[in-house]
């Protein structure tokens, strides 16, 4: 692995290796040999005023495409032919063409290969649901951050863009199926070496942990739950996966989740509290394996 003039972490857990390093990402990718990552997952920045720690949220629009357009030159020269990266990013009502832009101009580099939206909180009527169901009463489950308006809705959830180079990427779908709720199904469409599985689709239903109480805080302000990169590393397929990559860490979850699944990641974050929060995480996790 590339030695870097910067603070680093290394974790090596059942074979693999947990490195991050505490530096800027872009820099960082231009000291990974090309086509070395077979998976990125990562959440940047959205621009829409976060308080992080030791960056501006609040570039203007034009600035932050054109910085977007360099990170995602830089993403493209370390990803494999046959790598993915997953994207998640989001809006706010106020603002919804964000994402979008983003995506457009990653389109330079990327083929979209699949949109999986992110479900954060959802409500479900009963009547909805069929009878066959243990539903007793209309259900709503996860949280979101609300808004007073009488213009826009809440923002239940965000996007997850599966960009590829040539849009032709074989996935393990069934590695995050889900079981036929109508088992007749299995003979009709079941595959022979997973008969019970379908495939998840592109709603994700993952809800953020519960805060009990409003003195207890979020040790970052926009971090996806680990089992956001859990299921992208899955769906991508395991087997394909020898490197995987988080330019911009946070708080260390999608190098919690390779930990778990027993793949290397390699990531890059440039806020201490951030990055220590991560290395206190991971070294937790190792003591529980």
């Amino acid at each position: 692995m590339t030695k870097f003039e910067s603070e680093d972490f290394s974790l090596k857990v059942n074979n693999t290796e947990q490195r991050l390093y505490k530096f800027d990402c872009i820099n960082g990718m231009s000291k990974l040999e090309e086509g070395s990552v077979d998976v990125v997952v990562t959440s940047p920045p959205y621009n829409l005023g976060t308080t992080y720690e030791g960056y501006d949220d609040k570039l203007e629009r034009a600035d932050y495409l054109n910085w977007m357009r360099k990170w995602g030159a830089a993403v493209s020269r370390v990803l494999s032919d046959k790598g993915s990266l997953f994207l998640n990013i989001g809006g706010k009502p106020s603002d919804p063409w964000g994402p979008f832009e983003v995506l457009f101009e990653l389109r330079k580099q990327f083929e979209l290969q699949n949109t999986i939206h992110w479900i954060k909180s959802i409500a479900i009527g009963k009547e909805d649901v069929g009878r066959k169901t243990h539903f007793e009463k209309n259900i709503s489950i996860g949280h979101y951050k609300p808004i007073n308006s009488n213009r826009y809705i809440n923002d239940c959830q965000e996007y997850i863009f599966h960009l590829t180079k040539s849009g032709e990427v074989h996935l393990d779908r069934l590695a995050i199926g889900v079981e036929y709720q109508y088992k007749s199904n299995i003979s009709r469409f079941g595959t022979t070496d997973r008969p019970d599985l379908r495939c998840r689709g592109n709603t994700w239903f993952v809800p953020y942990k519960t805060i009990k109480n409003r003195t207890q805080e979020r040790p970052h302000p926009a971090t996806f739950p680990i089992k956001i990169p859990q299921r992208c590393i899955q769906l991508h397929g395991i087997s394909n996966t020898k490197l995987v990559m988080d330019p911009f860490m946070g708080i260390g979850h999608t190098a919690a989740a390779c930990m778990q699944l027993g793949v290397n990641c390699i990531g890059f974050e440039i806020a201490n509290d951030y990055f220590e929060e991560s290395v206190r995480m991971l070294k937790e996790i190792s003591n529980q394996e």
